[in-house]
């Protein structure tokens, strides 16, 4: 079994272009999308059409929470151009999502940031330390048959075993913080009765998203510098 996971497509659609032509080279068996689909500004409207299309959001990420209207005391002026690119269905359809999947029997669990929250950063503990592994045990107690658990979130591939669990963060197609720009996606592989994860990480044409978001979003300079840098502005 062969299971492409993607997350973190912040509405950009060229990055988004570039992993799909990836992901279709790995042939997988089934695509799976933890969120975060089009809080951004490299043409969310294209970039939810081919997540419809073709990786449509298995759960809900804290952003696509923003899409859905929860909370509309955050970047006020940011959730009013990104529900102005989109159907307007969407962001029931948004809101809508769970925010924890099983799949493969239960031997994967999803989740946008951590199980009982899309906020929350499932490899972050207290004072911004890395969780322990007792604590990473016990925020998926209540999924007695998860093997892996796949996350997203933070923007930063990681991978720790812990007592028999993997747990992944599976990386960004979009908005990076390292410094280089390219899309990321993640592929596993169950052989033999156990789960392989290679990380997946795809160039595509930054200057013609940067360009579209400097072009249409009200906030496009720091976006543009974001997708270019692969780094935050400021």
């Amino acid at each position: 079994m062969r299971i492409a996971v993607l997350g973190d497509v912040h509405g950009n659609a060229f990055a988004l272009e570039a992993v799909l032509a990836d992901l279709r080279a790995c042939a997988p068996d089934l695509t799976l999308n933890l969120g975060d689909t089009v809080w951004g500004a490299a043409d969310p409207a294209r970039a939810w059409a081919l997540q419809l299309e073709h990786a449509p959001p298995t759960v809900r990420g804290n952003t696509d929470e923003l899409v859905a209207g929860w909370h509309p005391d955050r970047f006020p002026e940011w959730q009013a151009w990104v529900t102005e690119q989109l159907p307007p269905d969407l962001p029931g359809t948004l809101g809508a999502l769970p925010t924890t999947a099983q799949r493969a029997g239960g031997e994967l669990l999803l989740a946008h940031g951590a199980p009982h929250t899309t906020w929350d950063a499932l490899f972050a503990g207290p004072d911004g330390r890395s969780a322990s592994p007792a604590e990473l045990e016990a925020r998926v107690q209540d999924f007695p048959a998860a093997r892996v658990v796949l996350i997203g979130h933070t923007h930063q591939e990681q991978l720790r075993s812990v007592h028999g669990l993997t747990f992944v963060n599976v990386g960004a197609v979009s908005r990076q913080l390292q410094g280089d720009p390219a899309a990321r996606w993640t592929l596993l592989e169950r052989r033999a009765g156990q789960w392989n994860v290679t990380f997946r990480r795809v160039p595509y044409n930054v200057e013609a998203a940067a360009a579209w978001a400097a072009a249409h979003c009200p906030m496009g300079a720091q976006e543009a510098e974001h997708l270019r840098t692969g780094r935050p502005p400021g």
